[in-house]
């Protein structure tokens, strides 16, 4: 394989220490915080769809992706020199219970590139086969979840929100049997592989299973390589800097959730097992986007029930989740005072950041108490007229602050007897809106442009993907593709693109893909 040599600085891998046994077989690891693992080779690894933006970021040669060597890479079949791959060890709370030990079980990671301006990108195969921390499962992940993983990475980063990123998408040439919904109906599907990329994939959970076990020196040595590795710009020694240390996670935690809250992004599974310690959005299973707007929904039907990863619970289910943190790491303090702190200083980042975006969404330039109740009335006023929660924001910038009516939200509503029975205290709240703009200190145009940097046009609605798979399972990407060069500007309307910026239409209400999914990928 004549593909161009790129420089891997494995840090993670040599400050920490590693399973002694080597190899796929299921097992209990303790004592070890990865083990050593081999991606397993699929049948005809092809490179079916990459995002530009991050293959410049690590600083992958032009023409990468004309190289059939990379395929191989990408797609497990073969190895770059430099690249160790691995697959860490970690535990977890899933739906509010200790799970134990879980660990990588299809995600494997090949090696810390680091990139021409010196920073360090952790590439990671999503569907590369089996782990010691697969349990049962086989270690793949299907075309349809890998395309949902491949879009809403970038999806979210060009909205602005914290996350890993994706840099390819290839199929494997082979099939895997998944019981989508868990109901005797196995079936079949194309294997894909994604890489995902990202300055760190430790989780709460690395951190929540040595401190089940009593290993608090494995604690330590992770706690310790993390600042190092990932925060090497907190100041301190000790407690004091495990204090600065949880108090960063805490707070970037709080902005990934701000922003959740703000494009209406919902997780669907907030394990803290699935919560980044460096605060990204990471592990894109049974997600879903609001649509008509409604706290209580959630996409996945595992938690269907329950409904604890809710759209509006997520800022809570967060901080339970730091909790959890805070528990492990309490060993390694004489108090937990500053443990304590940390948590407070989500809830004031997460304040702060519902008052910035309050601000910016309405087009203000600040947001005043006064200003909070009136975006409460207006969240109830959406949940009540069932209005789609992107549309009516939307909606929002063309109102005539003058002569303010309800038409510029008539696309945002999914129920024409729900329109009419909002419509009352929808024009009353919109004519106290109306004022308050016009007594702002903004000028109008500079409330229009804070707006429309605030409020997104184009969001991977469930429907919108389910069409890109539909294609891409006949063959077809040019879904795909389409959709990408959408979401890398989700803030400017351009014109060609009005079914993008569409309701949910009435095929998907009850679509599989669309209004239901699970964790079966």
């Amino acid at each position: 394989m004549n593909t161009p040599a790129y420089p891997f600085d494995n840090r993670l891998l040599h400050a920490l220490p590693g399973d002694p046994e080597r190899g796929p077989r299921r097992r209990e690891v303790l004592g070890a915080a990865w083990s050593s693992v081999l991606p397993t080779p699929v049948a005809d690894p092809r490179l079916l769809a990459w995002w530009p933006e991050v293959a410049d970021t690590l600083g992958l040669q032009p023409g990468w992706q004309e190289d059939p060597g990379m395929a191989q890479v990408l797609g497990g079949n073969a190895l770059l020199p430099g690249m160790q791959p691995w697959a860490a060890n970690y535990g977890g709370h899933q739906f509010g219970h200790w799970a134990g030990q879980l660990g990588d079980g299809r995600a494997i990671s090949l090696g810390e590139l680091v990139a021409p301006d010196g920073e360090h990108w952790e590439l990671q195969l999503k569907g590369a086969g089996p782990t010691p921390y697969s349990r049962g499962a086989d270690g793949r992940a299907v075309l349809r979840s890998s395309i949902r993983e491949f879009l809403c990475s970038e999806a979210m980063h060009h909205l602005g929100v914290p996350t890993t990123r994706a840099l390819s998408l290839v199929s494997t040439g082979q099939a895997v049997v998944r019981d989508m919904f868990y109901d005797g109906n196995a079936q079949a599907e194309p294997g894909a592989v994604v890489c995902r990329v990202a300055p760190s994939f430790l989780r709460f959970g690395s951190f929540e299973l040595p401190a089940a076990r009593g290993d608090i020196t494995l604690l330590r040595q992770l706690v310790d390589a993390c600042i190092a590795r990932d925060f090497p710009w907190l100041d301190g020694q000790g407690e004091a800097l495990h204090a600065s240390w949880f108090r960063c996670i805490c707070e970037r935690t709080a902005v990934m959730i701000a922003h959740w809250m703000r494009v209406g992004f919902v997780h669907g599974v907030m394990n803290t097992d699935n919560m980044s310690v460096l605060g990204l959005t990471i592990d894109y299973g049974p997600y879903g986007w609001m649509e008509p707007f409604e706290p209580g929904w959630t996409p996945n039907t595992t938690d269907a029930q329950g409904r604890r990863y809710r759209f509006g619970h997520q800022p809570q289910v967060a901080y339970w989740n730091l909790g959890r943190l805070a528990q492990a790491l309490s060993v390694l303090f004489t108090d937990t005072g500053p443990l304590q702190a940390g948590l407070a200083a989500y809830q004031e980042t997460f304040t702060a950041c519902t008052r910035r975006d309050v601000a910016a969404r309405f087009g203000l330039d600040t947001a005043s108490d006064a200003d909070l109740a009136l975006y409460q009335r207006w969240l109830q006023l959406m949940e009540q007229g069932a209005m789609d929660m992107t549309l009516a924001w939307r909606g929002l910038m063309q109102l005539d602050l003058h002569a303010p009516q309800a038409d510029v939200l008539a696309g945002a509503f999914y129920d024409p007897a729900r329109r009419e029975s909002v419509q009352p205290a929808l024009y009353d709240w919109l004519h106290q809106y109306a004022q308050r703009r016009r007594d702002d200190v903004l000028a109008p145009a500079a409330q229009q442009a804070k707006m429309a940097a605030a409020n997104p046009l184009y969001v991977l609605r469930n429907w919108l993907a389910q069409e890109a798979i539909d294609r891409a399972m006949d063959g077809d990407m040019g879904g795909v593709l389409a959709l990408q060069n959408v979401l890398r500007d989700p803030y400017t309307q351009r014109p060609g693109l009005e079914h993008y910026a569409s309701p949910r239409p009435a095929w998907a209400e009850e679509r599989a893909g669309c209004s239901m999914l699970s964790c079966s990928s």
